[in-house]
């Protein structure tokens, strides 16, 4: 077997070691779970519990910010005691979150179910993507199979669960569920995904702190300024994603009069990175830089709110948000495994959790702030909004010029092995 086909083969799951597919089936079923709930959320509580429209925002919100903002604990938690005891922590509070969710009927009885499953992926999210960075660093070493590469198997599984989970949802409410339905089988797949990590996943003896140095660790994460600009750059393609869940519904209700067409939008930006993440990534890691592919991705996802005042109306009416869906995609599967490949290079080791987890609270925050003022703009002339959007990732994209260029891995010499 050539190196060239066996660097190609561990690029797809098939090729992983066995504990990173047990992490990219995790992060898979993660996916498909909490998906099923969240597109209807929204419906649920304006529609089912009479909420109004501001409050339904105020969840909403509260909902990223519980999660996003406090990424930075989960990360924390899992340097000081190791991925397991995190993960299996964050199974049970999801459980328990979402059987919360699916009876509740009170705004503070919603408002504390959702700061809850928030909560639950804040611990069990940057476990599992800190220990898939530590997995895919060794991996390229053993391989020579670009981190990003591994990467992006991961999010292609993560993508596939997000296309997966709203089927799943929308076939439950078609057999005669409702929400309550679709909350309680996305807690039957976090008992799976517990089951499955409290039997594969394996133990790590506790760190010990030797020195005082590690009892202040936050502050010296921060303190590393370009792990700081990569947070800062990361933030604005967080802000822009979350368009798809605040600007994209505007403008598809705008163009149509309803927001029926969303979920097919949200299929087709899942189909695309389940389709082309892989190869584009394979492409990318080896002849791109990954500062470059930073940069060149927010600069795609600018371009997608560029162009959406440009797109016509008419019968051509979700052409929009089409244009703003794909190239946004495009962008994400550009930049997601270039910027999380970058983390190893910029931290230390034993850190590596609280810095994964900081690149989401950062972000998280600026979601926070930004969806404010996006619902602010939401009400003003369309030009002003989506001049302002594709703003955004484009300072984004201008921070990411002062990173280092992260490495790029050559093309393999084909050389014959046993």
């Amino acid at each position: 077997m050539t190196t060239s086909t066996a660097r190609s083969r561990s690029g797809t799951a098939r090729g992983l070691t066995p504990y990173l597919r047990l992490l990219t089936a995790t992060q898979f079923a993660f996916n498909t779970g909490f998906y099923a709930v969240l597109p209807y959320l929204a419906a649920h509580l304006g529609d089912g519990l009479g909420m109004a429209g501001w409050l339904v925002g105020l969840v909403l919100g509260l909902r990223t910010f519980s999660q996003q903002g406090l990424f930075v604990v989960g990360g924390a938690l899992t340097d000081r005691y190791g991925p397991r005891p995190v993960v299996l922590t964050g199974c049970v509070l999801r459980i328990a979150g979402f059987c919360w969710l699916a009876q509740a009927g009170t705004t503070v009885t919603v408002i504390g179910a959702v700061l809850l499953i928030g909560f639950a992926a804040a611990l069990f999210s940057p476990a599992v993507e800190s220990e898939t960075a530590r997995a895919a660093v060794a991996h390229e070493a053993g391989t020579g199979t670009p981190r990003a590469q591994v990467l992006a198997v991961f999010s292609a599984a993560g993508q596939a669960g997000a296309f997966l989970g709203p089927l799943l949802g929308s076939l439950l409410l078609l057999l005669g569920g409702d929400f309550r339905t679709a909350c309680l089988a996305g807690a039957v797949v976090f008992v799976g995904v517990l089951a499955g990590h409290a039997r594969l996943m394996p133990r790590r003896p506790r760190r010990v702190r030797t020195d005082r140095a590690n009892a202040v660790p936050l502050s010296q994460v921060f303190a590393n300024r370009p792990f700081l600009v990569l947070c800062l750059a990361y933030s604005t393609y967080l802000v822009s994603y979350n368009q798809l869940y605040l600007a994209l519904p505007a403008e598809v209700e705008r163009a149509t009069g309803s927001q029926s067409a969303l979920g097919g939008l949200f299929a087709l930006s899942s189909l695309l990175v389940v389709a082309a993440q892989l190869p584009l990534t394979r492409w990318s890691a080896r002849r791109v830089a990954p500062r470059t592919a930073l940069v060149a991705g927010l600069a795609v996802v600018a371009a997608g709110f560029a162009a959406v005042p440009l797109a016509p109306d008419g019968p051509a009416g979700l052409l929009p948000g089409a244009v703003l869906v794909v190239l946004l995609t495009l962008g994400q599967m550009l930049l997601v495994p270039a910027a999380r490949g970058l983390v190893p290079d910029l931290v230390d080791d034993r850190r590596l959790g609280l810095a994964t987890g900081a690149l989401s609270s950062v972000s998280g925050l600026a979601v926070l702030v930004g969806s404010a003022a996006t619902g602010t703009l939401l009400d003003g002339p369309g030009p002003v909004l989506w001049t302002a959007l594709a703003a955004v990732p484009l300072a984004g994209a201008a921070l990411s010029l002062t990173l280092p260029t992260g490495r790029r891995t050559p093309e393999p010499v084909t050389t014959v092995t046993d």
